[in-house]
């Protein structure tokens, strides 16, 4: 009967009726330099078109689903969606402030709106969605500030990813506590705890579904690799899957981010114009979505590594067994320039010992006889009986 009058919803769980929400973080390589040798293949534009477009197919799965916008710049990462109430002082020469935050370290509330004065929003559209046009909006307005606002001083080949991914996860761990659910303690003593939880043994109800999706168009720098790849195991500590999508170069790090946060990674080099495509039937589906399907795969993985000293990538190198520190060469006086272990390198560098091969002694032979005719047995001709 309940069935039927569809009063049961009210006694079921919430994660039972409720969808879980989803929060994509996309992250785009501004990098002007490899925008502009891409330029005759595929215009920044048309990618900010093409993503747009994937942007509403996500937030159209369900009203829940949420969506994050960063700028990888050449020297600094900026909010695209949603916009920082912080403005960008980096065209007035305060840009070490924009990279600290600015707030003296206190957590602040990120705009949806475009950050116009009075709380203003953009002019409604007949034939738009209204969240899709206000999220179009500010996207292109920040786009737009950030291009006016580069200098020929900022055009450095070195993109900002670790910084962006650094953001991203700061702001995917802020979405993931204002979606926990309410803790309520009857200990007036300790009113933080909570008395119920998840029984032991058993696996915690997720209550956000997140990941990382990287918009790269540039190769990796090995001047990045610390930063990269600490962005990249706290993420994997917090199973937030990095996919990647190259639409020029080989970045090599994002391949390994890939494998190591069990994301997606796919290089569209060859065929840049189909970004849309790959969009869609690579990276729609989430995390939770992709284990009922057959999601492309890495047919091999760079694995190499940028040394600590040098910054460049080696195949073969010398690693501290304290800090599993990288070195090109053996570093100055044997110590680790991390954490100043003594190295230990035995005998790396000291020649190898040759010993020299015995030589076997000949019999003498006497006038071209030596006794019995040699056929290569021990055994003699046997007789017949």
């Amino acid at each position: 009967m309940n069935r039927i009058d569809a009063s049961a919803h009210y006694s079921e769980s919430p994660s039972a009726t409720n969808q879980i929400p989803s929060l994509l973080t996309i992250i785009i390589d501004t990098n002007p330099r490899a925008w502009a040798a891409l330029s005759n293949r595929l215009h920044i534009a048309n990618a900010v078109a093409s993503l747009l477009v994937f942007v509403n197919a996500h937030l159209a799965f369900g009203n829940d689903n949420h969506v994050a916008i960063l700028a990888a710049h050449p020297n600094r990462a900026v909010w695209l969606y949603p916009k920082s109430p912080n403005p960008d002082r980096h065209r007035s020469g305060s840009s070490s402030s924009h990279r600290s935050g600015g707030n003296d370290g206190q957590d602040v509330e990120m705009m949806d709106a475009d950050g116009q004065p009075g709380g203003a929003k953009p002019v409604a559209s007949a034939n738009k969605f209204p969240e899709f046009a206000q999220i179009e909006t500010s996207i292109l307005t920040s786009l737009r500030t950030l291009i006016d606002s580069t200098t020929p001083s900022d055009l450095d080949p070195t993109t900002l990813v670790s910084g962006a991914l650094t953001l991203a996860l700061s702001y995917t761990n802020k979405m993931a506590h204002a979606f926990e659910p309410a803790k309520n303690s009857s200990d007036p003593a300790n009113p933080t705890s909570t008395s119920t939880g998840p029984a032991p043994g058993t696996t915690p109800v997720a209550t956000m579904h997140s990941r990382i999706l990287v918009l790269s168009v540039s190769d990796s720098e090995p001047a990045q690799y610390i930063p990269t790849m600490n962005a990249v195991f706290a993420a994997s500590h917090a199973r937030i899957p990095i996919d990647t999508l190259s639409l020029y170069g080989a970045p090599t790090f994002l391949q390994q981010a890939a494998f190591i946060t069990s994301g997606t990674f796919l290089s569209a080099a060859s065929n840049p114009g189909g970004l849309l495509s790959y969009l869609m039937c690579g990276f729609l589906a989430d995390a939770e979505a992709r284990r009922s399907l057959v999601t492309p795969t890495q047919g091999t993985v760079d694995f190499r590594a940028a040394c600590f000293c040098h910054r460049r990538v080696v195949d073969t190198g010398f690693v501290c067994s304290i800090c599993l520190s990288i070195f090109c060469e053996v570093p100055e006086a044997a110590e680790c320039l991390t954490c100043g272990t003594k190295l230990a390198l035995g005998n790396y560098g000291a020649k190898p010992a040759v010993v020299p091969r015995k030589r076997k002694k000949k019999k003498a032979r006497v006038n071209g006889v030596g006794g019995r005719e040699e056929t290569g047995s021990a055994t003699g001709t046997p007789v017949p009986g």
